[in-house]
């Protein structure tokens, strides 16, 4: 027995249709929504838009039609989304309910808001396909960034550093380390002393183990009379001589004294003794 679809496709099932449709011209949807002044026509359109939507969106949830028959299938129903603004706008116009403001929103078979970018939707397996999955990826959330105030929350004595020594293990491994380079660098010295007094050749053995004399140390022939009876004031004290001539106690008196008479002259000697005394040391050879 033969199934109902293929009974409606034999030559008598087409007959009679033909004959059911004979007198009946379908009619169109007009291209342009303003072509339509009846509101229920308007109507009847926006349906059978929302039908052709509907259909398409089933189709286009097989993820193996293909990349391009996807992307074709979405261009079909989002152009098939504007076709159905503009019969809203125009039942609006004629007096009909406003779609736009109590429509549902566009929502896809997993109940989620249909997403896009400028008016154009991704429907089903478009929303996968390669460069489409990339614009709806949602970017990590960036860390708040710390104010000043917790910031400086943290930051006391010991963030400088001044508590280190609290310890008392820093200090005793400083001091260690101290006499570590001291204790080299006075081998160093000597070793460098060594090589140098043995390159001169210049110094006795006997010499080179004496302690290096000190530099303002004054010798017993340099120094003076005057110093040399003045007591020391222990037996480790060193003498200091000055590198500059220095003037006796009797030289400071006489340019006293010669300092004092200029003076004196100045005060009380008139112009004309001045210079009678001027003369008079001019002709004794003063």
């Amino acid at each position: 027995m033969a199934r109902n679809a293929e009974k409606a496709m034999t030559a008598l099932a087409r007959f009679r249709q033909a004959q059911l449709e004979e007198g009946k011209v379908k009619e169109r949807r007009p291209f342009l929504a303003s072509e339509c002044n009846e509101l229920p026509k308007a109507e009847k359109w926006r349906r059978q838009i929302i039908s052709e939507i509907s259909k398409k969106v089933a189709q286009i949830q097989n993820a193996g039609l293909g990349e391009f028959k996807i992307r074709d299938l979405n261009d079909e129903i989002n152009k098939l989304l504007r076709e159905k603004g503009h019969w809203e706008v125009r039942i609006k116009e004629l007096g009909g309910p406003d779609y736009r403001r109590v429509g549902p929103r566009m929502l896809d078979h997993e109940g989620k808001e249909v997403p896009g970018n400028r008016g154009y939707k991704y429907f089903g397996a478009a929303k996968d396909l390669p460069g489409v999955r990339e614009l709806f990826e949602s970017e990590p959330v960036p860390p708040p960034r710390k104010t000043r105030a917790e910031l400086m929350k943290d930051i006391d004595a010991e963030y400088y550093g001044y508590r280190d020594e609290d310890d008392g293990v820093l200090v005793p491994l400083e001091q260690e380390y101290e006499k570590q380079v001291i204790a080299e660098a006075v081998e160093k010295w000597r070793a460098e002393r060594e090589s140098r007094v043995s390159a001169e050749g210049v110094k006795e053995p006997e010499e080179e183990e004496e302690e290096e004399e000190h530099l303002y140390t004054v010798r017993d022939e340099e120094q003076s009379d005057d110093e040399a009876g003045q007591p020391m004031e222990g037996e480790d004290a060193q003498a200091f001589f000055a590198h500059v001539p220095v003037p006796s106690q009797k030289e400071i008196e006489e340019a006293l004294v010669r300092r004092k008479k200029m003076e004196l002259l100045q005060k009380y000697a008139s112009e004309s003794l001045m210079a009678q005394s001027e003369e008079a040391k001019t002709l004794l050879g003063l």
